[in-house]
């Protein structure tokens, strides 16, 4: 099936600035045309796109699948059928694996196992430090040989200043991103909420807003210092917006996301005794949401991401704080985005470019466009069609999600990777 044509979509491509109605034409895995065929085109398939929205395949910049080590709450397998049925064409995969990615062996395990699912688009993220143990740096050059993308500690804390000093300078030296979740650990450690209203109520431990604001800070403050490009993952509050505008005014090399459900949700929406509102960082306040959500809007931070986590259900029982945090998010990410546009915080095509284009861009890869000649990402989505969550929708593993029951407006019915159709709404 060498030549599709994808006909009478809407055709969504921020990076080209383009949105008409239109046809696409893909032909021995990239994109060949927009609007007229190519003379001689005769397609293989055909999909009919009419009513519905054509745009790139989603990138997202960190997900979990849980493979290798903890299988038993989700396989590569189930979490790539996940992101092929929510349209996501590529996924970062942060370094906290078991073992962890600190090694040429570990990045070429996780490219083989994507390359046997079908779903080759797994870019692995080397770990910062051996182990993550935040004392000595892995081997950033031969980690990025062997695919890797960028470094990150993940969500574990990084022992000294002087080590993160060191860890930017070589990763500036070989031309690779560093990312960062900014948690100072010493003010964190055993949170589970935010440090305020909720937590307050329930006895909780918090977690205050300057555990992320202190450890940003610090982290510019050396990012000026070495050069190194930085990429701030899950910001959750306005202090760290108000931090990032100012680092970008100033000429830092810095770009930031955001989780989506951070975008929705906050403490006041916590069911206290339900772990799947359990998340690092945690939700925060109505001012914290309203924040992110103009820092997105006038693209202070750069993209949306699913921060994925998905969890088996032991991991999940107990008491609030007992639990293991993260929301399995793969399949929500495009209707809360679409929420995003339906309640005026972005127009269609921001909400598609900071899924697509402007999170390739903080990589550095070629995708997250429909320009001629690029490899065919794509996503075709109906922007009415309404679906709930439940067992006969859901394709994760992992069910750890506080929108379980709920109707959402905007359904994937094709995703083509690399010109290859990867799902098919039945």
């Amino acid at each position: 099936m060498n030549k599709i044509e994808i006909n009478g979509g809407r055709i969504i491509d921020p990076a080209n600035q383009i949105d008409r109605i239109d046809s696409v034409y893909i032909a021995d895995h990239k994109i060949i045309a927009l609007g007229a065929p190519p003379e001689g085109f005769v397609a293989d398939l055909t999909i009919d796109a009419d009513r519905q929205i054509v745009c790139p395949g989603f990138v997202d910049l960190s997900t979990r699948l849980r493979e290798p080590g903890h299988s038993r709450k989700a396989t590569f397998k189930s979490e790539t059928i996940a992101a092929a049925s929510a349209g996501i064409t590529s996924m970062c995969l942060q370094p906290d694996t078991q073992p962890v990615i600190d090694s040429p062996a570990v990045a070429e395990f996780i490219r083989d196992n994507a390359r046997k699912c079908g779903y080759r688009q797994i870019y692995p993220i080397a770990a910062l430090t051996q182990q993550l143990d935040g004392q000595e740096l892995s081997g950033m050059l031969t980690l990025k040989q062997a695919g890797c993308i960028a470094v990150s500690n993940a969500n574990r804390p990084v022992t000294s200043l002087l080590v993160l000093r060191r860890a930017m300078e070589y990763a500036a030296s070989h031309g690779l991103i560093l990312m960062f979740r900014p948690q100072e650990y010493s003010l964190s450690k055993h949170g589970c909420a935010h440090e305020g209203a909720f937590a307050t109520r329930f006895g909780l431990p918090g977690i205050p807003e300057a555990a992320e604001t202190i450890a940003l800070a610090q982290c510019l403050e050396l990012a000026e210092l070495t050069g190194c490009q930085i990429h701030f993952n899950q910001l959750s509050s306005r202090g760290s917006v108000i931090k990032i505008q100012q680092a970008k005014k100033y000429g830092l090399k810095v770009t930031a996301d955001v989780a989506i459900h951070q975008l929705h949700l906050t403490e006041d929406d916590i069911e206290p005794f339900n772990s799947s509102y359990h998340v690092l960082p945690p939700f925060r306040t109505g001012l914290d949401r309203e924040a992110l959500r103009s820092a997105l809007n006038y693209g202070v931070i750069d993209a949306i991401c699913s921060d994925h986590q998905p969890h088996d259900i032991d991991a999940k029982l107990g008491a609030f704080p007992e639990t293991e945090p993260g929301i399995a998010s793969l399949e929500t990410l495009l209707p809360l985005t679409l929420k995003l546009v339906k309640e005026g915080v972005l127009t269609i095509s921001q909400a598609i470019a900071v899924l697509t284009c402007k999170p390739a861009k903080i990589i550095q890869q070629d995708k997250g466009t429909l320009s001629i000649g690029t490899h065919a990402d794509i996503c075709i989505f109906d922007p009415d069609a309404n679906w709930e969550v439940n067992n006969q929708t859901w394709h994760s593993q992992g069910q750890n999600t506080p929108f379980w029951g709920h109707t959402f407006s905007g359904k994937v019915t094709h995703t083509l990777q690399s010109g290859r159709l990867i799902f098919k709404a039945e």
